[in-house]
């Protein structure tokens, strides 16, 4: 690959530059906005690369946030937009998952310390120099993940980087080389000593990433990451299941979970097409969902949020779809799965790649507003309580009861004819 005689830098990353430059440090573009940007993706998130300290970085720009102070790591704003800057450095240290660094080194020693060649391209967004001591644009030529000099050195400095090369190859669609993927599934053990954050973390960006889904679960399972992390991750996906016939609804009796037969999780998703399109393709814990055996002890294991393991939760404990496509047969199901809705709608789309034919029955119940939940009934407890049914469970359940008849029959959410039916119901 030739390097083009100049790339199309920000004006905020230009600014931070010139200041660095002004003061006498040197100031480069470096890591992935630069990979990403030879391969001809978008990105505006440049990081840079400088030969002055941390205390030196926060003296120059006082709007700074120290998000990795201690490994050289300043966040700085320049027209309201951040960029990291982070200081030469070189690991003195590692123990796989923890690195202790010096500063004080020179682009070429903090370039040698990156994981892959094609992450250690630098570029003078002033002077229009570039700097590829690794060969990295070969590597982007030849669509290759290869590392920095000795593979199992940096494998062994972290073994997130092992992650990092399945991420890599599935989102480019780029081989690793034969050195590489040796070392990385002899270093492959030492996985188990990550954190779990860190892994989540990585896992989620590869989902949100990659071209085909298939290569990333392969690769996965294939290095030995799945064994240590996501046991429960499909490991054999089928070819894609065909898309259910105009105007059919499975028999739900056939789903009654999305946990169990693994079969009836397989379907290969190598593109994600669909009607919800990006949503569809970059919803790391609706993935998560997808592809994994039980996906609650997954999240959990991966320390996900609570409200992440509470979605899986409930679209496990949610029928899969309506027992129909009639409004009553939707509204019924909305009903009852609540804020899981809409994971479910969207699992169906990824399954059979068409929407279901209920999709626009619930989007005009919901258009038109119509009561799903108790809070929308047209009568409350204190109306009850003030007709005379005292408060407690048999108050719970009157209201169910109400519920129930509003779901099947709109109409009837008025306050005169719910306190009616609730007195001939008592």
């Amino acid at each position: 690959m030739a390097f083009p005689e100049r790339l199309d830098i920000p004006t905020d990353v230009l600014d931070i530059s010139n200041t660095l430059e002004g003061a006498g440090f040197e100031a480069w573009c470096v890591g992935g906005a630069i990979r990403d940007t030879l391969l001809g993706e978008a990105n505006s998130d440049f990081d840079i690369a400088t030969s002055a300290t941390p205390e030196q970085v926060r003296a120059l720009f006082p709007h700074n946030v120290p998000v990795g102070e201690k490994y050289g790591t300043i966040a700085v704003r320049s027209r309201r937009r951040f960029h990291e800057v982070t200081t030469f450095r070189q690991d003195v240290r590692t123990d796989g998952r923890h690195a202790e660094v010096q500063f004080g080194v020179s682009l070429e020693e903090d370039l040698a310390r990156r994981d892959f060649t094609i992450n250690a391209i630098a570029y003078h967004p002033i002077r229009q120099e570039w700097r590829d001591p690794f060969d990295g644009a070969a590597d982007l030529d030849q669509r290759t993940v290869r590392a920095v000099g000795e593979a199992g050195r940096r494998f062994g400095e972290d073994y997130l980087r092992i992650l990092r090369a399945l991420r890599f190859a599935a989102r480019f669609e780029f081989k690793i080389d034969t050195p590489t993927w040796d070392a990385a599934l002899a270093a492959a053990p030492g996985l188990v000593n990550l954190s779990a954050e860190r892994v989540r973390d990585e896992w989620f960006k590869g989902l949100r990433t990659t071209r085909s889904i298939e290569r990333l679960v392969d690769l996965w399972w294939k290095v030995g990451a799945a064994k240590v992390w996501l046991p429960e991750l499909v490991q054999e996906p089928r070819p894609q299941l065909p898309a259910a016939p105009a105007g059919a609804v499975r028999a739900p009796e056939r789903r009654q979970s999305l946990v169990g037969r693994r079969e009836e999780r397989s379907a290969a998703l190598p593109e994600l097409t669909g009607v919800h399109g990006a949503t569809l393709r970059r919803d790391p814990v609706l993935l998560t969902i997808l592809l994994c055996l039980d996906p609650v002890a997954v999240l959990v294991r991966l320390k996900a949020s609570n409200a992440e393991i509470a979605r899986a939760a409930a679209v496990l404990a949610g029928r899969p779809e309506p027992e129909g496509a009639t409004p009553v047969a939707v509204r019924r199901w909305l009903s009852a799965v609540g804020d899981a809705a809409d994971d479910l709608e969207m699992l169906w789309e990824l399954r059979h790649r068409v929407a279901p034919i209920w999709e626009p029955v619930m989007r005009g119940i919901r258009e038109r507003g119509e009561p799903l939940t108790r809070k929308e009934l047209a009568i409350t407890g204190a109306d009850l309580q003030s007709a005379g049914v005292p408060p407690g469970p048999a108050m719970g359940n009157l209201l169910e009861r109400l519920l129930a008849m509003v779901v099947d029959d709109p109409a009837l959410n008025t306050r005169e004819v719910l306190l009616a039916r609730a007195r001939s119901l008592r």
